[in-house]
């Protein structure tokens, strides 16, 4: 049994305020490690029972222990800082107040990764019915992270080289997966919004370079991210999320991913991946004729953003109109991203949320039955 089942989810979740109150007083100085240690393990048992009793097979700790879906992860690298935002990054309607990231020497990671210590609280929770996934950003995520132009200068302190950043980077990720199977891990899951940015009308500008530059970031992207899983146990599965931002209900970027479907959807050695197509944002589904192989996809056509609840009818429409690029017994049905990208999460009440995945669960039901 693994991922991706026909009814599944990103990964995040909202937080209780119980958690955001211990983590807010934390941050004060107001309680211990062992002490917010304690109410985020409530919380994340609470989270599971809930994930199960809507009858969902994958089980995750809906990343309440993180500040933000990708930046804790690179934080438990040696040679990765950070501080607080001064500006935000601009999404559309809202600057994301999330921490500022950068290098402080090279990238290494001589320990164990915290976040292995995450998925052994999780996977004590495995049953007959469920199994445990891991979420970590993508190694491309990372990579963006300090290729992007705002952080060159400071990148260039300790890498001449980009290449030996990538080698960097992808050793960290296959000590990290490495450590992750050895807990028992059998399910991960890399997100990314790197493909995301690189689809926008505004790449060029975002990326710094034209569109001959724009293609080598895509070979770039895709070679970290195929290096870090190249070793990979056999009975190990690694897919991807590929998604345009999310925080607060608003967004990064846009565009098809046509651009990107050629090297991603071909070239890209993972199992599934769960595509974001909530909207008119991620274009039509034409590029999914590019997925290669026996490969899956997880249609995200259940949006995160609003609490409203979409017309059956409709998502069943649109999984039909994806089946004419790719067989249907390859697709599957979740939201477009998690509900809580970030701390604050988005725009919805839980029982909005679990609303979300009762669609979700149902629509697959009806559309697949019980394969």
């Amino acid at each position: 049994m693994n991922t991706p089942f026909r009814y599944d989810y990103v990964g995040s979740f909202l937080r209780p305020q119980a958690l955001k109150d211990a983590r807010e007083a934390f941050s004060k100085g107001k309680i211990r490690a062992d002490e917010l240690k304690k109410v985020e393990d409530a919380c994340i048992t609470e989270l599971i029972q809930k994930q199960k009793k809507a009858g969902y097979h994958v089980i995750t700790d809906g990343e309440f222990r993180r500040s933000t879906w990708h930046l804790d992860f690179m934080w438990g690298f040696e040679g990765v800082g950070h501080s607080p935002a001064k500006t935000g990054l601009p999404f559309h309607g809202e600057a994301a107040m999330i921490d500022d990231t950068y290098l402080k020497g090279k990238v290494s990671l001589p320990g164990v990764h915290p976040f292995v210590e995450h998925f052994k609280f999780v996977k004590q929770f495995e049953d007959e019915n469920t199994i445990a996934k891991q979420t970590i950003p993508a190694p491309a995520q990372f990579l963006e992270q300090m290729i992007m132009p705002f952080a060159q200068e400071n990148t260039a302190k300790y890498y001449d080289r980009q290449e030996d950043l990538v080698q960097d980077i992808a050793q960290g990720y296959k000590k990290v997966i490495s450590d992750l199977y050895g807990a028992g891990c059998r399910n991960i899951q890399f997100d990314d919004c790197s493909w995301g940015m690189l689809v926008d009308p505004m790449a060029k500008v975002y990326f710094g370079t034209d569109d001959q530059g724009l293609k080598k970031i895509q070979d770039q992207f895709l070679a970290i991210n195929n290096m870090a899983i190249e070793d990979k146990p056999a009975d190990l599965v690694i897919n991807t999320h590929v998604c345009r931002g999310n925080y607060h209900s608003t967004y990064a970027s846009s565009g098809a991913y046509d651009a990107v479907a050629e090297v991603l959807f071909a070239g890209e050695n993972v199992n599934a991946y769960y595509l974001e197509f909530d909207d008119e944002r991620s274009g039509g589904f034409e590029s999914l004729a590019k997925v290669s192989g026996d490969k899956k996809v997880v249609l995200g056509l259940v949006t995160t953003k609003r609490s409203l609840l979409e017309r059956r009818e409709a998502i069943i429409s649109r999984i039909h109109e994806a089946a004419k690029y790719i067989p249907l017994e390859r697709l599957y049905l979740s939201p477009q991203c998690g509900f809580a990208s970030c701390e604050i999460g988005n725009k919805l009440t839980e029982a909005e949320q679990w609303a979300k995945l009762a669609l979700v669960k149902s629509i697959a039901e009806e559309v697949w039955g019980n394969n």
